[in-house]
């Protein structure tokens, strides 16, 4: 009575000649049935490190400069400043190792968030965190507009938008054609980036090595002349709003726990020893341009950056010492178009996880080119691009924007975590190491969020805490109006009894040669059973047969993990199996055709086409949600898969009736 379905494989006879070069371009889909996908999918320490690590270590390009020019003249600070910068580093990078240990399924600030502080407070993190990668396109695109034009002549230096613009269009456009960050690529990238900044530290300490002795005295002949001016309270105020305009330093260090389905297993150790290779680089290179700045007393330039000004002392007296300069700052700028890809995968991420509980749009839980990429890349490429417009690129003003809301994040997660450590649950213990860490780290992170909010509030702080208010805002409406279109679809599972034929009348074998009606289903529900229940009474004895076709949507969660997946397909059998037996109760001959899949539209019409090889005369049913008054935001907030899929079954030549299931419009929160 049931048979498994598979996806579909493109046979080249029936490709189109559009089909077979998107294959040759694209590639073809991943078997889902292959048990050694997850193992093809992972990354190792090393790549993990190439892979999320691209983010977190291209900040270094724009961090450090931004802290030290805040020092203005008193430069002297630039040592304590380099420390606090490396402790930094390594607060947070060991407080998210820890984070890693407790919730090793990955998700982030929003899912650490809602499970230790609450839903609230969990979508206010994963708002922060959307805005955030928004953000990462922005000021990453923005930055290595600057890192290229540092190398080309001034009068060039006006093409510089142009060209930044131009690189958040290509990357959006290269997204929705289904191109992705592939890690083996990136490998050259991020060793010439590593190479050239190894030897750019190296050589700036080496050439003066001798000048220690001076710079020391410089600084602490600097520092006694601060207290004489500015006194210890204006010193550690000068110091604070440099560390905090640093920030940006610091983003990224969240990306290997947002990214954990990726990782080798055991997850957890590779995610450790991923966080472990994040920090010592990113401390060393932060706080080794710090140094170097301070050392060789860089200034800032018109049209360069520092690390710019930096290479040109460092490299341009050596044999060959322009090509260094210029391959330097291109890996940067490479690194740091790289790290932006970040956001439009990352991002989408976010999106799935809010969607799965009903925070956004549903639509965006889905791996789905059609419905949930386009949508999410679209969203990302253009809030970059309005936030590159608004700021007309100004690096300064994104770092600030972009770290208000990481630090958002990170102080909620510390948070949380401090809590469920001093509130530890029913058979566990306090442990005062790490409620020590968590507290330091919410210290650390709320000093940088508050000093960062007011410092730069009225520049554009203000402009991304709005932003992130309203968004959430937005979402706690849009989680109403969920709640209150599934109360009033639950009382469309009414009881079927009174329907229900005898025993001996009901028939149990499928015949292919009377009509059959295919029905559609998603969850078992009260829209499915509504539909059910309309095709009977609107078609009442045309129908001998019922199949339904059901579609295991394999989103974020889904591909989590083998067990993930597996949990999908049980789930999805166990659905059709219900709406047999329904019909089987209604008195008709039933049967259910199944599978997974990314693409839910795609695999349902791979299904229907192929049912129609099976039995004689079929026509395809499926339900739809249906207000007593429309509103704009309802197609935006609910499934269009049948209205897609009708569209193309009609192209072919087959029937498909939409059956409305009516509901009342009005969201009331409960």
């Amino acid at each position: 009575m049931t048979r498994r379905g598979s996806p579909r494989v493109a046979h080249p006879s029936r490709s189109s000649r559009l089909e077979r070069m998107k294959l040759w371009l694209f590639g073809g889909p991943r078997d889902l049935r292959d048990k050694s996908l997850f193992e093809k999918l992972s990354l190792l320490p090393f790549l993990a490190w190439v892979g999320l690590g691209a983010d977190g270590l291209s900040s270094s390009s724009y961090g450090p400069m931004e802290s030290f020019l805040a020092l203005g003249e008193h430069r002297y600070l630039g040592v304590a400043l380099a420390l606090a910068t490396v402790l930094t580093v390594g607060v947070i990078a060991a407080a998210y190792s820890r984070i890693i240990e407790r919730f090793p399924q990955g998700g982030g600030g929003y899912l650490v968030a809602s499970a230790l502080l609450g839903r609230g407070a969990g979508v206010v993190s994963g708002c922060a965190l959307l805005v955030d990668y928004v953000l990462t396109v922005t000021v990453s695109l923005a930055a290595a507009g600057d890192a290229l034009f540092s190398f080309l002549p001034p009068e060039w230096y006006v093409a510089r938008m142009p060209v930044v613009v131009a690189l958040v269009l290509g990357l959006t456009v290269l997204n929705l054609r289904g191109v992705r960050e592939s890690v083996t690529p990136l490998v050259p990238i991020f060793l010439l980036f590593v190479a050239t900044h190894v030897a750019l530290l190296v050589g700036a300490a080496w050439e003066h090595v001798a000048d220690l002795p001076g710079t020391a005295r410089s600084v602490a002949g600097g520092f006694r002349q601060g207290l004489g001016t500015l006194g210890l309270g204006g010193m550690l105020l000068l110091f604070a709003r440099a560390w905090t305009m640093g920030g940006g330093t610091y983003t990224g260090l969240e990306a290997v726990s947002n990214g954990m389905p990726i990782l080798r297993e055991p997850r957890v150790l590779t995610a450790r020893r991923t966080m472990l290779y994040m920090a010592l680089s990113l401390a060393l290179t932060a706080g080794g341009l710090l140094v170097c700045y301070l050392l060789l007393g860089i200034s800032g330039q018109e049209g360069k950056t520092l690390n710019a000004v930096l290479s040109e002392r460092v490299f341009l007296g050596l044999p060959g010492g322009s090509a260094i300069v210029i391959a330097t700052l291109l890996s940067e700028g490479a690194l740091l178009i790289v790290g932006a890809q970040a956001g439009f995968i990352d991002g989408p991420r976010v999106l799935a996880n809010m969607a799965h509980d009903a925070w956004i749009p549903r639509r965006f839980a889905s791996l789905s080119g059609r419905l949930t990429t386009r949508n999410g890349i679209l969203l990302m490429g253009g809030a970059a691009l309005a936030a590159l417009l608004y700021t007309r690129g100004n690096v300064s003003l994104l770092v600030l924007m972009y770290s208000i809301n990481v630090f958002l994040t990170f102080s909620l997660s510390m948070a949380g975590m401090l809590r469920a450590e001093l509130f530890p649950g029913e058979g566990q213990r306090r442990r005062p190491g790490r409620i020590l860490l968590f507290a330091v780290g919410l210290l650390l992170c709320a000093t940088i969020l508050v000093v960062s909010s007011v410092e730069k509030f009225l520049e554009g702080g203000w402009l991304t805490l709005a932003v992130t208010s309203l968004f959430a805002g937005l979402c706690f409406l849009i989680h109403a109006h969920y709640r209150s279109v599934g109360r009033r679809v639950a009382k469309l599972e009414q009881d079927v009894s009174g329907l229900e034929v005898p025993e001996e009348r009901r028939r149990t074998r499928l015949d292919p040669n009377q009509r059959t009606a295919a029905v559609l289903v998603g969850a078992y529900g009260g829209l499915g059973i509504s539909t059910v229940r309309n095709v009977l009474r609107q078609f009442k004895g045309h129908y001998r047969n019922m199949i339904f076709i059901s579609v295991g949507v394999v989103d974020s969660a889904a591909l989590r993990s083998e067990e993930t997946l597996r949990e999908l397909r049980t789930r999805t059998e166990a659905t059709g199996s219900r709406y047999v037996d329904l019909a089987q109760r209604l008195g008709m001959a039933a049967g259910f055709r199944f599978s997974v899949a990314t693409d839910a539209v795609e695999e349902l019409e791979h299904h229907c086409a192929a049912l129609t090889h099976t039995f004689r005369d079929v026509t395809f049913f499926s339900g739809k949600l249906v207000f007593h008054k429309a509103r704009f935001y309802h197609r935006w907030l609910h499934n269009e898969t049948a209205n897609e899929l009708q569209r193309r079954l009609q192209f072919r030549g087959l029937t498909m009736v939409v059956l409305p299931t009516v509901v009342s419009a009005s969201p009331r929160p409960g």
